[in-house]
């Protein structure tokens, strides 16, 4: 089997457990199995809710995409090569945490629950601590100059914003290959 086949078939068994759990089981738990009234009373919320969930769902599997493009996994455990700096990517380095966190913002909107928006909000702390306790100083270490440029360019998150896309990784990099 070829380590990009081998690379979507471990991306898909990630994102089944991995965001699957985090981004769809808990959420729904949370919100005791059911949708509750409208948050503020107004039906809008939940239209909001919705296009969260719409804006942050195809973010977490562009970037998905594209690790099986560069053949390896979202996973620690089978990683890539190179450094991913396409598509999503150009605009934040990581574009999965902040789509998870949007969807799960997303559905406690369209949920009407509280937990679920504080847990968003508890959800990326605990990312934001796992990207610079663990993610960063690994990526530095195995990509040295070329993350260190990456780091300079493109914002962890999503502030400041990117106008244009980080200049060194466009669409027809290697990289993306």
């Amino acid at each position: 089997m070829g380590r990009r086949r081998l690379a979507a078939l471990g991306t898909v068994a990630f994102a089944a457990v991995a965001p699957g759990t985090v981004a769809v089981v808990l959420p729904w738990r949370l919100a005791g199995r059911r949708v509750h009234p409208p948050l503020g009373g107004s039906r809008a919320t939940r239209w909001v809710g919705a296009g969260l969930i719409a804006a942050g769902a195809p973010l977490v599997a562009s970037a998905f995409v594209r690790f099986v493009r560069a053949a390896g996994t979202p996973s620690p455990a089978f990683e890539t090569e190179s450094l991913v700096v396409t598509g999503p990517y150009r605009y934040t380095r990581n574009p999965q945490y902040v789509g998870v966190v949007t969807v799960v913002a997303g559905e406690g909107l369209l949920y009407g629950s509280r937990r679920v928006l504080a847990y968003s909000a508890a959800l990326w702390a605990v990312f934001n601590l796992w990207v610079r306790v663990y993610e960063e100083p690994r990526l530095r270490s195995r990509f040295g100059a070329d993350y260190d440029a990456y780091v300079r360019t493109v914002p962890r998150w999503l502030l400041p914003p990117r106008r244009t896309p980080h200049p060194a990784a466009p669409e027809h990099a290697p990289t993306d290959a």
